[in-house]
């Protein structure tokens, strides 16, 4: 090993030269300026097939991005993974959908996830398709408890889908199919916390698509004009809804229901599938636990089983960047706070929980506060790099690697001052952790894993618009510098996936075969 290597993810940070609504352009960011000008410099790709999403008109996202980063190779993702079983109908020869057409025939199925078109977590058109399968095996009764999105679409286009999803229903609904939106609620209010560090959002949940519990409303246009008119909310923080038919919630979920939470990405929907799992649980008090045969889309973590059932089969990701290191006897260390923990160590290691050495690699997670990320935007930066330094001086780690969620986080709220503050925050973090690169002679890799704070408005073709908010990921490429290093770059189509081959590169090993190339052409 030549130096030790410091690899900074910086969390939706993605570069782009318009200026419209650019929170990394527009931001105070001395450090990152700095690097562009003594650093190995260069942009990669951080979305679509560089990604293993379908097609380059899918924004990437940080689950996709930790795996491409970590395993060195594109493996089909999320999105694509689902289409292709659709399109096979392979997902409906499956065990599960066995069992679940068995269980649900007297009784009645029920989804869960999120309703847009996003392709992040979910999409619009598998929720459909499996819906209309559901009919064609003769099920009889269809429950859909949505999550509205707001934030991997435009803030308020909820209504665009719920509309899809009316109109197909009524389509399909007859004598023998009956089919009903039964709850829903905004993203970040009820259901899809991620990482454990809001229960209450997925207690919320429970209480509305299990328990029926909740303001009552005649369909789910009536409670979302409903709240926007008393709350001015956007669609991802709307507050919890039960639709209602003779005064009663239409879609409660009872003993012998089958239920599916469609979404395809794993982080928002661990936490609803241990609720719905396990006999011991203990975050809240469920008051009622119905006997259901439940599953999700995928299986969203494979160490620990969750969930037991699976529609659809994760990526089996072998031969990663860890795995690699851990041959070669190089310690590793872990680090970010707890909204992004899960991607510097279950997404960076091909989906896999535990660690391939324990006494090899190390990880901290740095607790995150539960406020509003607006209202915070700093978050636990300032922590991160204390830990980050500590590491550094111990000298104790060949690699080590480094989440900074800000200008992710912030960014999806949609405040482009917060977002602002965000970025100049994780520069402010860099300025701080370049002495110490040059103290320990180390090698620092800077780059991100998909863009978000660079486009936080809407672009309109009216020039005198009033800015609508952007909560979504970007299309936009993402920076990917080398400093204290004698390298230079080779001319190509770059993407996440080259990072490992180039810090191998860096650390004087040679790559694992299967991997793409490393962007470095030449290092001393």
């Amino acid at each position: 090993m030549k130096k030790p290597v410091v690899l900074v993810v910086m969390d939706g940070v993605g570069y782009t030269d318009n200026n419209y609504g650019n929170a990394v352009n527009n931001a105070y960011t001395p450090n990152l300026d700095y690097l562009e000008k003594n650093s190995a410099f260069t942009t990669i790709k951080a979305h679509g097939t560089a990604v293993g999403l379908p097609s380059d008109e899918d924004m990437g996202n940080s689950e996709v991005g930790h795996n491409a980063i970590g395993c060195g190779q594109i493996y089909a993702q999320g999105a694509k993974l689902v289409n292709e079983s659709i399109r096979t109908k392979e997902i409906y020869h499956s065990e599960t959908w066995t069992a679940l057409k068995a269980q649900a025939k007297d009784h009645t199925l029920h989804f869960i996830g999120l309703l847009s078109d996003g392709n992040v977590h979910s999409h619009i058109d598998q929720l459909l398709d499996l819906i209309r399968q559901a009919k064609e095996d003769q099920i009889k009764q269809v429950r859909v408890h949505i999550l509205l999105d707001g934030r991997d679409v435009p803030e308020t286009s909820a209504l665009i889908y719920v509309q899809q999803l009316e109109d197909a229903l009524a389509k399909l609904n007859d004598a023998n199919f009956n089919a009903l939106i039964a709850s829903g609620g905004g993203r970040m209010k009820v259901t899809m916390d991620r990482y454990e560090a809001d229960w209450g959002m997925v207690e919320l949940g429970w209480k509305t698509h299990v328990l029926g519990e909740g303001r009552g409303f005649t369909s789910a246009k009536d409670a979302i004009e409903t709240y926007r008119i008393e709350g001015q909310y956007t669609d991802q923080f709307l507050p919890a809804f039960v639709i209602h038919e003779k005064g009663k919630p239409v879609g409660t979920i009872q003993d012998g229901d089958a239920v599916v939470f469609f979404n395809f990405r794993g982080d928002r929907a661990i936490e609803i599938s241990k609720a719905f799992e396990q006999k011991d649980f203990k975050p809240f008090d469920r008051k009622r636990v119905p006997d259901v045969f439940y599953a999700g889309m995928l299986q969203y973590d494979g160490d620990l089983q969750i969930p037991k059932k699976f529609l659809v089969s994760p990526p089996h990701i072998t031969n990663t960047l860890s795995e690699l290191l851990v041959k070669h006897k190089i310690p590793q260390y872990a680090l970010s706070e707890t909204q992004k923990f899960g991607h510097v160590t279950y997404f960076w290691n091909g989906n896999r929980t535990e660690k391939f050495d324990d006494k090899l690699e190390t990880y901290i997670e740095i607790k995150s506060d539960l406020v509003p990320f607006e209202q915070r935007p700093w978050m636990k930066a300032a922590d991160i790099t204390d830990a980050l330094i500590e590491a550094l001086e111990s000298s104790k780690y060949g690699f080590l690697r480094v989440n900074y969620p800000n200008g992710d986080m912030v960014g999806h709220t949609g405040s482009y001052p917060a977002t602002i503050v965000g970025v100049e925050t994780v520069d402010l973090q860099l300025g701080r952790l370049l002495p110490y690169i040059k103290k320990h002679d180390a090698i620092l890799v800077v780059t991100a894993d998909h863009g978000n704070a660079d486009e936080m408005y809407e672009k309109s073709k009216d020039p005198n618009a009033v800015p609508k908010a952007k909560t979504s990921h970007t299309l936009s490429p993402v920076p990917f510098f080398v400093y204290n290093a004698n390298v230079k770059f080779k001319y190509g189509n770059f993407g996440l996936a080259n990072i490992a081959a180039t810090v191998t590169d860096l650390l004087g090993l040679k790559k694992d075969p299967i991997w793409l190339e490393s962007i470095i052409d030449k290092h001393d």
